[in-house]
Order: C-alpha cells, then sequence, then structure tokens
C-alpha cells in the first residue's frame, strides 16, 4: 500500500489527508513492480503447480492444491485491485486537477484492499505452503514462493511504518504551539522518535526535547529551535554503554539515556536517518534492511553555512566533508563577495586553492593562487591584485617570506620590479628592484621593506653608485663611476649629490682632491688640488673597475631559491610537496573573469607532464655512469617540471632582472662571472641532494665528495650545461667591459683586411717556405699580389666557428681544431710533418684571426679565460688560449705601426 502523510494545512483541526507528490510517484513505481511480481508468480508458479491431478489419492498433495487453488484465487483477486490502484494513480497523475483524491482506490476503497491483503496474509501465516505433519522434501519452487511471502511481509511492515510516522507526526504537529509549527512543519518531514518516549539527555546544550526527523535533528529550548541537518551529522559511540556523541559543523554534543536498551534506540535510529538522509530515500522494504551499508560514510558532500561568529561567519561551504569538518575539495563563499576553492584539511584550507577577494571598486579582485597550510598561505604562489600588481614567489602563515617576483602594472604611475628576498611580508635580505620611471636599479641589501645596507644603483645614463643605505637612503662614503670612467670617491647626500671631501680620478689619470657642495643653481661646486703630474692609468686598469665585490657574498645572495629545494629534500622528496616546489600551470589567463562563477582550480599538475618524484628519483639512478650522466643532467636542467630545471629557471630569472636592461653595465662583469660559477656548485650540489635521498630510499648510502672531485663535475659537466642559460646577459656584459680594446683590435682587423694573402704574410713575417701558394687559385690577368682570403682558408672557417657556441670547452675544441688546420696546411706545403714553434705559429696564427674577422675577440677570450676548467690550466688549451691573446694585442698594435709606417702609408701601395 501507499504511505500516506497526515500532514497540517493551515489550522490543525481542520488537518485533511493528501497524498504527497514525491511519496505518490514512488508509490506508482511501486505498484506497478507490483503487479509485475504478481503476474509472474502466477505464470511461472501457480499455473504450473495448478496443473497437477485433482484425482490424487495422497491426502497432503489433495491438501497443497487446496492450498494452492486459495492461494491463485487470492492472488488474481489482489492483482485485479493492485491493477485498479495503478490505473487510478495513473489517471490521478496525468490529470491532477480532474481527479480528485477520492478517485484513487487506494482511498475509495481501501478496506476491500487490506481486505485482500488480509486474506495473503492468511493464508502465509496459516497452515502455511510447507507445513505438514512431517518434514517433507523440498519442492523446487518453495524457495521462490517464500521468498515472495517475505517480500509482502516487509511490504506490510514498511506501510506499517509509514502510516505510524505519520500518524505520530499529525500528533506532533497538535502539540506543538503554533510559533514551533511554522518553523518546523512540512509537508514531507517525518518524525521518526520523540525524546518524550524515549527520554534522553543532551549535553551541554541542555534540551528540553529531542525531536528526530527523517531530514533533521531538532532540539527545542523553550522558544529556541537548533536544527540540525542529518546530511551533515555524525554519530560516534560513546566510552559506555549509555552514551553517544553527535557532531555538526559547529557543534558537538552527547546523548546520555537512561539505560542501554534507551541508548541503542537513540543510536540506531539516528544513525539509520542519517544514512536514508545521505542516500536521499526511505529504506524499503524494512527500516535499517536494505542493501545499502547500515552504517553512514564518515566522507561526505554537502552545503553548510556557519552562523558562529569567526572568520567563516555567514560563509557557505559546498564540498566534501569529514566528522564534522570540510576536508577534501570545497567551496568557501561569503556574503560579501570573497571566494576560496580548493583543498581542505580538517575544516581548514590546506593544499593548493584560489582565493577571491573583491575591492571597492567594480570588477576588481585580488586573486590568490597559493599552496596553503592550516587555514594561511604558505609555499609557492601566485597573486595577482586588483591594483594589476602581481607577485610570484613563496608564502609562510599568510605573508611573503622567502623568494618572490612583485611586479607592477606597466601603466601605473610609478612602475617597478622587485626580484628578492621577503621576511613576514616586507622586502629584507638580497634584493633587486628596478624603477622604471627614474630609469635606474638598485642592487643589494633590504631591510623592513627599505634599502638598507650595501647596494649599488645602476643609472640609464650609466652611471653607477655604490654605498651603505640606510632608511632607503644612501649615507656616508661611497663610490659614483661614470660612464668614461671618471670614479669619484668620498661622501654623498640622501639623493645621491656629491658633498664633504672625496676625491675625483679621471681617465687620463688627473685626480681632483677636496671638497665638494652644490650651489643654489645647477652645478657642482669644489675647492682642492688639481694633481696633473700623475701618469695615464692603465686602459685594462680603467675597464676592470667593478662594483659589489665583498659587499654581498655569492653564497648568501639567491640563497631564497634554494631554501624551498632543500626542504623539499630533507623532507625525503615528498610527492605532496612536489608542487609546492615547482609551481604550477594555471588554465586560466592572468587576467581576472569578470564573474566569479569562472573561478576553478583546474591546473596541470606536475605528475601530469614531467613524473612523479618516485619516477624522477628512479631514473636518477639509472643514469650514474659519466655519459649517461650528462645527458640525464641536460635533459633535466631543460625540464621546468624537474627541480633542477625549475631551479634553473628561477636563477636564469634572478639573473636577467639583475643584469639585464638598465642593469647591462660592465661595472658589474664581475659580480654577474661569480654569480655564475656559484650557481654551476649550487646545482651540483642539488643534484647531490637528490641522489642521495634516491640512494637512501634503496638503502645505500651517498659516497663522501672530496673538493677536488667536487670542483672537476662543477666545472667540467654542471657548468657547460646550465651556462647557456645566462650566455646572453653574461657575454653582453664582457662586450661592454672590453669595448675600449675591442675597439682597436677591430681598427687593426679593417687595416689588416686590405692586404692581399702574399702582402699580409709578408707584413707579418711568414716565413716564405710556409706559403701556401698552391692554394691560391690564379684566373686570366690575376697575379698572387691580388688574391685575399685564400691562403689557410680552412683555418680561417674552422676558427670562425668559435663565436657559434656558449660552452668555454667547446670554443677551446675549435681552437685547437684551427691549430690543426694550420699545421696540416704547412705539412702540405712542405711534403713532411712539421710541428710549428711558437717563433713560426704566432705570425700564422695571426693572420688567421685577422682573416677570420671574429667580432667582439676580446670579450670572447676573456669569456674563456674566466669559464674554463681550471685543469686545462698549464696544458695545451692555456697555451693555444696564450697565443690567441698574444694575437689579439698584436692585432690591436698594428694599426699603431700601420699608421707610423714611412711615407704614410696608402694601402693602395699594396698592390
Amino acid at each position: 500500500m501507499a504511505s500516506l502523510g497526515l500532514v497540517g494545512e493551515g489550522d490543525p483541526e481542520t488537518s485533511t489527508l493528501v497524498m504527497c507528490g514525491p511519496e505518490e510517484a514512488a508509490l506508482l513505481r511501486l505498484e506497478e513492480v507490483f503487479s509485475a511480481t504478481l503476474a509472474r508468480i502466477n505464470n511461472l508458479i501457480l499455473q504450473p503447480l495448478l496443473s497437477t491431478d485433482p484425482e490424487s489419492s495422497d491426502p497432503q498433495d489433495r491438501e497443497c492444491l487446496r492450498l494452492l487453488q486459495q492461494l491463485h484465487k487470492s492472488s488474481q483477486q489482489l492483482g485485479e485491485v493492485t491493477e485498479d490502484s495503478l490505473y487510478s494513480l495513473w489517471e490521478r497523475q496525468r490529470h491532477p486537477r480532474s481527479f480528485g483524491l477520492e478517485s484513487l482506490l487506494l482511498l475509495r476503497s481501501a478496506d476491500l484492499v487490506m481486505q485482500v491483503h488480509r486474506v495473503l496474509h492468511e493464508l502465509f501465516g496459516g497452515t502455511g505452503l510447507s507445513q505438514g505433519g512431517k518434514e517433507q522434501e523440498r519442492h523446487p519452487a518453495q524457495e521462490l514462493v517464500m521468498h515472495a511471502v517475505t517480500i509482502f511481509g516487509n511490504l506490510q511492515s514498511f506501510m506499517g511504518q509509514a502510516l505510524d510516522q505519520a500518524v505520530a507526526t499529525q500528533a506532533l504537529w497538535h502539540s506543538l504551539s503554533s510559533q514551533l509549527r511554522d518553523v518546523l512543519c512540512t509537508p514531507t518531514r517525518r518524525l521518526l522518535q520523540d525524546s518524550q518516549d524515549v527520554p534522553v539527555v543532551v549535553t551541554p546544550l541542555r534540551a528540553e526535547r529531542v525531536l528526530l526527523f527523517d531530514d533533521a535533528l531538532v532540539l527545542l529550548q523553550g522558544h529556541n529551535v537548533h536544527t540540525f541537518d542529518l546530511k551533515l551529522l555524525w554519530v560516534n559511540p560513546g566510552q559506555d554503554r549509555y552514551t553517544f556523541h553527535l557532531l555538526t559543523p559547529e557543534e558537538e554534543f552527547s546523548f546520555c539515556a537512561r539505560d542501554p536498551q534507551s541508548q541503542v534506540v537513540w543510536q540506531w535510529k539516528v544513525t539509520q536517518a542519517v544514512c536514508q538522509a545521505l542516500r536521499g530515500k526511505k529504506d524499503f522494504p524494512v527500516l535499517g534492511a536494505g542493501l545499502e551499508p547500515s552504517e553512514p560514510p564518515v566522507c561526505r558532500c554537502g552545503a553548510y553555512t556557519f552562523r558562529a561568529e569567526g572568520r567563516l561567519c555567514q560563509a557557505t561551504y559546498e564540498g566534501e566533508w569529514r566528522w564534522g569538518r570540510p576536508h577534501g575539495k570545497g567551496t568557501l563563499k561569503w556574503p560579501d563577495g570573497r571566494n576560496h576553492v580548493g583543498d581542505f584539511f580538517k575544516g581548514l584550507e590546506q593544499g593548493f586553492g584560489i582565493h577571491l577577494v573583491p575591492q571597492a571598486a567594480e570588477d576588481k579582485f585580488d586573486c590568490y593562487k597559493c599552496h596553503w597550510q592550516e587555514g594561511l598561505m604558505s609555499g609557492y604562489g601566485i597573486c595577482e591584485y586588483g591594483t594589476d600588481e602581481v607577485y610570484k614567489g613563496y608564502f609562510h602563515e599568510g605573508l611573503r617570506h622567502g623568494f618572490g617576483v612583485l611586479d607592477s602594472a606597466p601603466q601605473a604611475p610609478q612602475p617597478f620590479k622587485y626580484t628578492g628576498h621577503w621576511e613576514k611580508g616586507q622586502r629584507s635580505g638580497y634584493g633587486v628592484q628596478e624603477d622604471s620611471d627614474r630609469g635606474e636599479r638598485y642592487i643589494g641589501m633590504w631591510w623592513a621593506d627599505q634599502r638598507h645596507g650595501p647596494g649599488v644603483v645602476v643609472t640609464q645614463a650609466g652611471v653607477c653608485y655604490q654605498g651603505t643605505f640606510q632608511a632607503d637612503k644612501m649615507v656616508g662614503p661611497g663610490i659614483l663611476l661614470s660612464e668614461d670612467d671618471s670614479m669619484y670617491e668620498g661622501t654623498f647626500t640622501r639623493d645621491l649629490t656629491l658633498v664633504g671631501k672625496g676625491k675625483v680620478t679621471f681617465p687620463n689619470g688627473f685626480t681632483l682632491e677636496g671638497s665638494f657642495s652644490s650651489g643654489s643653481g645647477k652645478g657642482l661646486y669644489t675647492q682642492g688640488v688639481l694633481d696633473t703630474a700623475a701618469l695615464p692609468p692603465d686602459p685594462s686598469n680603467i675597464c676592470k673597475r667593478q662594483l659589489g665585490l665583498g659587499a654581498f657574498p655569492v653564497e648568501r645572495r639567491w640563497h631564497g631559491v634554494y631554501r624551498p629545494f632543500w626542504h623539499f629534500v630533507f623532507a625525503d622528496c615528498p610527492g605532496d610537496l612536489q608542487e609546492a616546489l615547482l609551481g604550477f600551470h594555471m588554465q586560466s589567463p592572468r587576467e581576472l573573469r569578470k564573474s566569479q562563477e569562472y573561478l576553478c582550480c583546474e591546473r596541470s599538475h606536475p605528475k601530469d607532464s614531467a613524473g612523479n618524484v618516485e619516477d624522477i628519483l628512479e631514473e636518477l639512478l639509472q643514469h650514474r655512469e659519466p655519459k649517461a650522466l650528462q645527458q640525464y643532467l641536460r635533459k633535466a636542467l631543460s625540464n621546468s617540471l624537474h627541480p633542477l630545471g625549475k631551479l634553473l629557471r628561477t636563477l636564469m630569472l634572478t639573473f636577467q632582472a639583475t643584469y639585464a636592461g638598465v642593469g647591462a653595465n660592465k661595472h658589474l662583469q664581475f659580480l654577474a662571472q661569480e654569480e655564475v660559477k656559484q650557481h654551476a656548485q649550487e646545482l651540483w650540489a642539488a643534484y647531490r641532494g637528490l641522489l642521495q635521498v634516491a640512494l637512501q630510499r634503496k638503502g645505500q648510502a651517498l659516497e663522501d665528495e672530496d673538493e677536488e672531485t667536487r670542483d672537476l663535475q662543477v666545472h667540467g659537466l654542471m657548468l657547460p650545461l646550465m651556462l647557456p642559460s645566462f650566455y646572453s646577459e653574461l657575454f653582453t656584459l664582457y662586450l661592454l667591459l672590453h669595448e675600449r680594446e675591442d675597439g682597436l683590435y677591430s681598427q687593426g682587423i679593417t687595416h689588416l683586411s686590405l692586404f692581399p694573402d702574399t702582402k699580409l704574410l709578408e707584413f707579418l713575417d711568414v716565413q716564405k717556405h710556409l706559403w701556401p701558394l698552391k692554394d691560391l687559385k690564379l684566373t686570366t690577368n690575376q697575379r698572387y699580389s691580388l688574391v685575399r682570403d685564400k691562403c689557410f682558408l680552412s683555418a680561417t672557417e674552422c676558427l670562425q666557428k668559435i663565436m657559434t657556441t656558449v660552452n668555454p670547452r667547446e670554443k677551446l675544441e675549435v681552437l685547437e681544431k684551427t691549430y690543426g688546420e694550420i699545421e696540416t696546411t704547412v705539412t702540405r706545403v712542405l711534403g713532411q710533418e712539421h710541428k710549428l714553434p711558437m717563433d713560426d705559429l704566432l705570425p700564422l696564427l695571426v693572420y688567421v684571426v685577422s682573416r677570420a674577422r671574429i667580432q667582439h675577440l676580446g670579450a670572447e677570450i676573456h669569456l674563456i679565460r674566466d669559464m674554463m676548467d681550471p685543469v686545462h690550466i698549464g696544458g695545451l688549451y692555456d697555451f693555444l688560449l696564450t697565443a690567441l691573446e698574444s694575437c689579439y694585442e698584436h692585432i690591436q698594435k698594428e694599426d699603431m705601426r700601420l699608421r707610423h709606417l714611412p711615407g704614410h702609408w696608402d694601402s693602395r701601395e699594396l698592390w
């Protein structure tokens, strides 16, 4: 039968019997299933059994046949009644306005329906098909019949429960005040248990009455009503037989019964009610006896609006829960427009999440895409502010902490970019800030968001300052270097104006020492001694004036970049820290969407593209041999989703922020050079750290490494692999530093290029028996003295390849091959193997260098010298590089030599 609900419509005294919409549809489905079951029983069981011979002599067979005939007759009546009921339900559902409740067979002829069910019940509960004087052989259809009997019994029990709940609910509405009835009464709500029937004490809330409905638990305290959604109610058994505990998103209380039986009733009913609420349907055939588990799941999904005071007040959480706390993935929304979507752990934001904070201006938001820990930002994050500023870096306890980059909007009134270290939300430690509006860059120490300590200021005009800063201003003595290498040593005002005692050294060696001041107008006033007797300084010393050396120890400049990596390694490389270390890639664009409904956490995870930590460590163990290790490191450094590759990308960012653009100043070359070497050491140590973790997981230990072995690996393996990432900015600094020397070299190359081959060989004092005249292919009306760029052509083309590589070792190998090509040519000319002495090699090498016309050869030579593997010092490569340096200096001097040739040398005389 249907589950009829007695609900109050208006005054409870005038309550009428109504059929609830959802229950009507459920009843319709139940009737359809029941009708089909009756037809199946009749066709498959009763009809074949009724075909038994009625004239059987066995009394028991005749009794069974009688019972079957009675069952068949009753089932036919029940089928007819069910079909009529089903038809009336269909008509009412299709035409609810035309067919009233009185048209339903279940209501119009309830006695008839109950009588048919009662006959069947008496038949199954009376003599029964399986009864007899003695144990009989089981009929094949007996189990099926008994199953049908069980179903009918369960149906009766289910209907009885539904009717009892409806009656109890109706009685409850009559017993409550109109105020409480208005709050609690809903058409579909049913009462499952009342503390007035089975007493229970609630602590610490001290409820006067407890009502368990099929969708909520209600505690009454006078006129106060506390309602708890069953979907977000957790039952935790107590330590004794009288008590059990209940957890909700904001409350935790206990039910204490007078006796164990009452405790069992309440705990069982609350548990089953929670199960039913989570499944969204009542148990059938019997409450608590369904196929689904009778214990509610600990992890659930639901929505709840917090009411208690605190940071979550009025916030609505929708997502996964565990033991009354947000746990898993979910979304928090506040009435003021704040949103947080991401991962939660025991009620707090934990893991990756996106937090959106609206600003006063329309369509302006602060968007935090970060890792969180215990409700606060912690680890790597990207923050896009409503002011269009963007921060990418690390957080701790909700504040910027560690390494990070803060970039203003390009259209900001005072655009800036800070790359460096943070502490408790403020710039502190080593950092670089570029002020685009003033055209200057500060490189140095910070404290409490201000420049504080040793620092260097580089301006777009090429002027550099070095000194000590305090409260964002330069104080005390310092150094000023101008573009023409003039240098001031003395004191400054806070706005970097020369004041007080100081000394100026000019490029020509003159010095001015005295007192400096600025007048009311523009200009600089000084009173002191000008010394013009000093000799002109060595040009190489002028261009070597460098800033920052000793002021910022190289090993402490970017320690904040390595700190997250070592935290990752010391924690044994856990997978849950991999994304916090490597960062993440957001699918959404930088510009925030106007609508908050687009807020999502979709992003590509490192393990989706580069494998998880276990795969990385396993692959590392498989590539420990020298050649395999080189290939592995090259692959790892080129992959931004590998820990080593991530480190390299971040170091590249700091290097560009320091030495690109305004920072491309020749006075910073030494600072950059030692920084690159330090990065190579740190990256090798990082590789060793990962290797140690991989070995420890296999139960092995990492062998100790002495200083000599480490230096060989750093300079011979790691430095050549990572140098290309810094080469562009680094080589630019070498170009600027050696610009004057390369200028003299270029003039010499220009003048020497006017010589034909034979004239140039003669001019360079190359012995004539070494001239490769066989290589000079003459055309008609042409002679040797007119041919150019033909002698030692293979060596010239080989040397030109020195510009196509960035690896110092490869550049030295090119130089070695060039030497080999020169010797090969000489051997061919002489017709026998010949080893060139230095006196013969140097003029030939000058010829090849002059014909190769390598731009910025001085910068190339100095970069090779500074970055070459120390193992080559004193060897062949060192010898060849020294020879190349001699050629470079020789060509610089050739320009002066040609200018002083007798008779005012003219290039036309060469022919």
